[in-house]
């Protein structure tokens, strides 16, 4: 079953033909066949990429330039940043050869790598060709560009090399709030070491770069300087540079940066060039495990390039902030901090593709900030990299943290997390009806995941994470002696169900309501969905909207009760945490799979139009940033989930189907945020999108690490025969599944590395003939599923149906 992410592919970077020198630098161009790599469109070279590590990240455009990029902070989320200071705007080059100046600003195609990037010039001149390849590492505070210099012709070639940094030292986004002033820049260049030394004339930040120790630099102007914003400015080296006929020389260029003083920023130079090699091979190795880990085969080739992708992914958003703490940010290029909300939904993702230890560290830092800012049980909603906290906190996300801290203890088992986070959760749960509840209903008042102006009443998913959150707090409560409690929270769970289900159901719609409010809230919010119906040209939603309106004006203005406006995609959080009676969920889920176009489900229905389902080019967005219009992987893969929970697999596998359609669509092997190519162009919650339901719900892995059992009941889509998955890590326990279907026929094979635990294995109940071939501890039948729990290193299951 198994293929290893090195695997051999043709690379137009490489040129046989060259004689490669002896050159400390050639390993990295010699393992890059080995490495997976995808290569760019040509009609996207104008968008931009990263080249991460977990302390330094690069971006820039697949075309190699760096223009301003970004809303945030306006035009300066791209460039290179050492969190939470900026360290450069860019960097481009110069050759002079004879008597031409040739400026290396747009490169002719860009391929990406799990964990490197290429930018491919071409031919400059007819002799001379350029690439470029970065290479971050983990865990340092500094990077490596290659540029190889390759001379095909039959003849030696002299030419000057010059290269620029754009320095602009400068604060992350609320900086100012933390004492983080900008102030001018001054740079410096030592002839001794041949190093350039930028520096904050205010501040204790600093960005050394040069070459190998060796090479003559010489401070120089060069042609085509970067044109940005703020307060940097440009310095320029040259060498001279000289090839031999058929040859190739490789020139290294190291970038590294401090927060803290000049001599640490040189001693961070002198480590990232000194060390390079061992830090290639270590990270290679890293991201080796990073794909073996819940490693799927499944007929669905393209779906699952997009998960082993997307397991990458989150790696290249992972900060690690000195004095802060370490976690993953939520997207790039404009979300690189921290999110509860965000962790909150793609941790559960970590969680099923073996990442316990990030999950551990986000949710320190989460937990650590949200203390600080709220001390109440509040998780935070957005804080920058200087830990400077700018929401405290949207309602839903206090009751996902409750739900997170279960999800994690049943991946885990480990009960001292239980019990340094249980606190948390008491906390939280009293402060969202202790605080958030004026009317006592149960049904927490606030913004939730839809941040729409004035939509703040009694939101759908509030009280679906609500449900949950007091749900698994009960769980949690009783594993920890607090019997009561936990009597008690299974109690608010049920009530709110029951709420969800009369109170939120809306049958003339098919809908669970977007929010329960007064008729008089209910009418100003439909005044501001018919201009944004009318002005997007919806006229069915305008239609809509007008009769709902003509509607309510007949009910008292103070009347409470559900109501369908948006159609917004929370509508289907109650199918995601399964609190939806069976037959609301059938209705809901046929209505919301109308909501979508070929990419997945829209954000906000009423933005959908007839013509949606034709509409599978790229996303007009508006050019200040907004979600109007967008669709997104997120509510996607809730709707994913939600028929998953609800019986229909194939459904589910059509909403992959759609995410996939964005794979690699503008940047290859990533997914934008909004489909297919707008918003943060790598986002952390898709890996909750496909992870879930693939690990969770096709191959039915549901962990009880704390008791030592694994369920399995796979819900495989009816197209897959054969469909594997490896190394899933639950507890101190690993796994492996093999799930064969042919007719009548089924096989389950299960391997496990802790031999004692329990393995509770379900089929069909309609498979009558069923082979045992293991240790079998019981059977019995429940809910039309045959349990069979069996203990052993490797078990399998042969069944068939009369």
């Amino acid at each position: 079953m198994k293929r290893s992410l090195l695997i051999p592919i043709a690379l137009g970077l490489i040129f046989q033909s060259c004689q490669k020198e002896s050159n400390p630098y050639s390993f990295m161009y010699e393992d890059i066949p080995s490495l997976e790599g995808l290569k760019g469109s040509a009609n996207y070279l104008n968008s931009p990429f990263t080249a991460a590590g977990d302390r330094l990240y690069l971006i820039g455009n697949q075309n190699g330039t760096f223009p301003d990029l970004g809303w945030h902070v306006e035009g300066e989320m791209g460039g290179i940043w050492l969190h939470p200071i900026k360290l450069l705007d860019g960097f481009n080059a110069q050759i002079k050869h004879e008597e031409n100046s040739i400026c290396l600003l747009e490169g002719n195609s860009f391929t990406n790598y799990p964990f490197a990037n290429g930018i491919e010039y071409g031919k400059i001149t007819e002799e001379l060709s350029v690439d470029r390849l970065h290479f971050v590492p983990d865990g340092k505070e500094g990077m490596v560009m290659l540029y190889r210099f390759q001379n095909r012709a039959t003849s030696p070639i002299n030419f000057e090399f010059s290269w620029n940094a754009k320095v602009d030292l400068r604060p992350v986004w609320l900086g100012e709030q933390s004492g983080m002033i900008d102030t001018a820049d001054q740079v410096s260049f030592n002839e001794l070491t041949g190093t350039f030394l930028g520096k904050d004339s205010g501040n204790e930040w600093y960005v050394v770069w040069g070459s190998e120790s060796g090479i003559t630099l010489s401070p120089t102007n060069i042609s085509c300087p970067i044109e940005s914003k703020g307060q940097g400015l440009n310095s320029s080296f040259s060498t001279q540079i000289s090839l031999p006929a058929d040859y190739e020389f490789i020139f290294p260029i190291f970038i590294a940066g401090s927060t803290e003083s000049e001599l640490n920023a040189l001693e961070n130079f002198a480590e990232i060039r000194e060390n390079l090699e061992s830090d290639w091979n270590a990270k290679k190795a890293r991201y080796e495990e990073i794909y073996e880990k819940s490693q799927i085969q499944i007929p669905d080739q393209e779906l699952q390039k997009a998960y082993e992708w997307v397991k990458y992914n989150i790696d290249w958003l992972v900060r690690d902030i000195p004095g802060l703490g370490r976690g993953f940010g939520a997207g790039l290029q404009d979300y690189p901090w921290f999110f509860g909300v965000d962790s909150e939904y793609t941790i559960q993702g970590l969680l099923a593709t073996g990442r316990k230890e990030l999950v551990y560290s986000t949710i320190e830092l989460i937990h650590n900030l949200s203390e600080k800012t709220n001390g109440n049980g509040r998780i935070i909603h957005e804080a920058s990299t200087n830990g400077v906290v700018f929401n405290p906190g949207n309602i839903n996300e206090t009751p996902q943290w409750a739900s997170t801290i279960w999800e994690v203890y049943r991946w885990t088992g480990d009960r001292e997390f239980l019990e340094k986070y249980f606190p948390s959760v008491e906390k939280g749960l009293n402060w969202l009806l202790e605080e958030n509840d004026a009317d006592g209903n149960l049904l927490a008042d606030g913004y939730g995941m839809m941040e729409i102006h004035g939509l703040e009443s009694e939101m759908i998913d509030v009280a679906s994470y609500s449900y949950k959150a007091f749900k698994d707090a009960s769980k949690m409560a009783e594993i920890l002696g607090k019997s009561d409690l936990a009597e008690s929270y299974q109690h608010t769970a049920d009530a709110l169900a029951e709420k969800i289900n009369k109170e939120f159901w809306v049958p003339e719609f098919g809908s669970y309501a977007d929010f329960i409010g007064t008729a008089e809230e209910a009418l100003h919010l439909i005044d501001g969905a018919i201009i944004r119906a009318d002005t997007l040209n919806k006229p069915w939603a305008v239609e809509e909207l007008k009769a709902t309106k003509e509607k309510l004006s007949t009910l008292p203005k103070d009347q409470k009760q559900g109501f369908v406006i948006y159609h917004n995609w929370v509508v289907n959080t109650p199918m995601e945490v399964g609190v939806a009676d069976p037959e609301k969920a059938k209705i809901a889920l046929e209505t919301g799979r109308k909501y979508t176009n070929p990419f997945g489900v829209f954000v906000t229905g009423i933005d959908r139009d007839e013509s949606a389902e034709n509409e599978d080019g790229s996303f007009s967005g508006s050019k200040v940033f907004s979600y109007t219009g967008a669709v997104m992987t997120l509510p996607t893969g809730v709707s994913a989930i939600g028929e998953n929970n609800y019986g229909n697999p194939d459904a589910a596998l059509d909403y992959l189907k759609r995410m996939t359609r964005s794979f690699g669509f503008a940047l290859p092997g990533s997914i934008y945020e909004v489909s297919p190519d707008y918003g943060m162009f790598t986002q952390a919650w898709n890996l909750y999108s496909f992870a879930v339901p693939i690990v969770t719900q096709f191959f039915g892995i549901t962990p009880d690490a704390g008791n030592k059992v694994i369920y399995i009941r796979p819900q495989m889509p009816s197209a897959w025969e054969n469909a594997s998955i490896e190394k899933v890590q639950i507890g101190e326990n690993e796994i492996s599944l093999i799930y064969q279907k042919s007719g009548d026929e089924l096989i389950l094979e299960v391997e496990q590395s802790e031999k004692k635990w329990g393995l509770s294995i379900e089929i069909p109940e309609n498979y009558t003939q069923v082979k045992v071939l293991g240790k079998e501890v019981s059977a019995d039948t429940q809910n039309g599923y045959r349990r069979i729990l069996m203990t052993g290193e490797r078990v399998r299951i042969e069944a068939k149906k009369n």
